[in-house]
């Protein structure tokens, strides 16, 4: 376990002495973690430390779904935890009007402002009525293609082929995550940072999302007395959240005063008088800018990111795609890989499955925090008072074996692909697939994110046979993104050379 900040130390202290007297009179063959007098369920919460998301899984996977987790009193860290998809359709969609973002939301997420993801009500409605607009407007879908072929072109290609020329091993995620964040930039901003180049430059707003999200975790987790003593202090996690908040302003705020031609930037500006927004023109522009550039960001690298991790666990997988490319694409050995659309995109079905299994066992938004506003029960069964902190683990639903089957933790593309009416890809309702979140609120760039993946993944493959690195650990990172901790290693063995 990393070295904690020294005020969570000081409060955790006699919770960890606490656990070590009465590790041994526990004998607790479940995961269930055990109430303590004074403490509540804090041991558990710190034995598991490094290990939230599995662990969560384990004792829901224990409770059938929903667990009530108990801090220690006066600490407002009390939460019901849930991945039962029952649960989660009454809450994303039956009742949805009953759980907005809320205060509680606000708080942790401060920010994020007044963006898309903190917003409720009439500011939501807006942000959505206007993203919609824009991602389904004339001729979005080419400028997209267009952006990600030509980061593809001038980006992925020289930067990987650098690599394997050099014999380097490299992180895939950190390749993603450059490369995800040149073309949001484009999109949001009509600005190309160049982040992916040979050059390898180093860019603060880029590296702050990484830094950002941690502290964000664990908001959810630390009473609320001790991270807002940390803030006010300028110390530990907090503090990178400032100077990652900092990066954010400098990066973004440069763009906007430069007055570009992003029809996002303009689309926004438009409905600014409408949307009820206690923030100031500018200052709501950086809000919705950051909140586009988190979701445009950190989803589509990690879910590459695993996808990657997972096929070159599976070579077979890695086959059966290039076996689809080369013939759904008309692409063959030998030939230099073409430019495809949204229309060709469609015809890769196993690695669309690929792509769906990547997502179903590392969602990049692995937990949602809801409140209600009024006393509810869940369909479970479970009473849930007023502002009452809910927690759903994305994360655990693609791992139950009462949602996906015995088989939920095995990899298998196949799930997706339906073999009856001449084939296609299964259709699975967000409250069982909430990778893309669940609802009202489920995401408006899912089709955006498909594209761009299919584009980079099909490519990567074609060109390139993936190895990991030996030795090297790939897990999650404690984290509201499921990024991997220590990024994603592997070695470049071009197609020619060894197939």
């Amino acid at each position: 376990m990393a070295i904690l900040d020294w005020i969570e130390v000081f409060v955790m202290i006699p919770a960890i002495v606490f656990l070590f007297r009465w590790a041994d009179r526990r004998g607790k063959k479940r995961s269930e973690p055990t109430t303590w007098p004074a403490i509540g369920m804090l041991p558990a919460a710190i034995q598991n430390f490094r290990r939230q998301h599995d662990y969560i899984t384990e004792v829901l996977t224990d409770s059938g779904g929903t667990f009530e987790f108990k801090g220690p009193p006066f600490c407002n860290v009390d939460m019901v935890f849930t991945c039962d998809p029952a649960n989660i359709h009454h809450i994303f969609s039956k009742n949805f009007s009953n759980y907005p973002k809320g205060p509680e939301f606000r708080k942790i997420f401060d920010i994020l402002g007044d963006g898309i993801f903190n917003a409720d009500f009439e500011l939501w409605e807006v942000h959505r009525r206007t993203t919609q607009f824009l991602l389904t407007g004339a001729g979005f879908h080419r400028a997209l293609e267009k952006t990600v072929w030509g980061k593809v072109e001038t980006g992925l290609l020289p930067v990987l082929d650098n690599f394997y020329n050099n014999g380097a091993d490299v992180d895939l995620q950190e390749i993603f995550q450059r490369f995800a964040f040149d073309n949001v930039c484009k999109i949001v901003l009509d600005y190309d940072p160049r982040s992916l180049c040979v050059q390898w430059p180093f860019i603060p707003c880029e590296k702050a999302f990484s830094v950002a999200l941690e502290p964000l975790f664990y908001r959810h987790i630390i009473p609320e007395p001790v991270w807002k003593l940390q803030k006010w202090l300028k110390i530990g996690r907090e503090k990178k959240l400032m100077e990652s908040s900092y990066n954010f302003d400098q990066f973004i705020y440069s763009q906007i005063d430069k007055k570009k031609d992003s029809k996002f930037l303009t689309a926004f500006e438009k409905t600014y008088e409408s949307v009820g927004s206690s923030r100031c023109l500018r200052d709501f522009l950086k809000d919705t800018s950051l909140n586009l550039m988190f979701a445009g960001r950190d989803t589509t690298s990690t879910c590459l990111t695993w996808l990657f991790y997972l096929i070159a666990q599976n070579p077979n997988s890695q086959t059966k795609i290039l076996e689809e490319i080369k013939s759904q694409l008309q692409i063959h050995g030998g030939e230099q890989f073409r430019f495809f659309g949204a229309e060709e995109s469609g015809k890769l079905l196993y690695l669309h499955g690929a792509l769906c299994e990547s997502l179903r066992l590392f969602p990049p938004v692995a937990l949602e925090h809801k409140a209600p506003v009024r006393p509810d029960v869940l369909p479970s069964g479970h009473r849930v008072s007023r502002d009452a902190k809910i927690i759903v683990s994305f994360y655990s639903v693609g791992r139950m074996a009462s949602v996906w089957g015995e088989d939920c933790l095995e990899f298998k593309p196949e799930r997706w692909i339906s073999t009856a009416g001449g084939g296609g890809i299964k259709h699975a309702p967000s409250y069982k697939f909430p990778a893309f979140n669940a609802g009202a609120r489920t995401c408006l760039g899912k089709e955006m994110a498909f594209i761009q993946m299919k584009m980079v993944a099909a490519w990567l493959v074609y060109r390139y046979r993936i190895e990991l690195v030996g030795g090297h650990r790939v897990f999650p990172r404690d984290s509201i993104i499921l990024q991997a901790v220590n990024g994603l290693r592997v070695r470049l063995f071009r197609r020619g050379d060894d197939d």
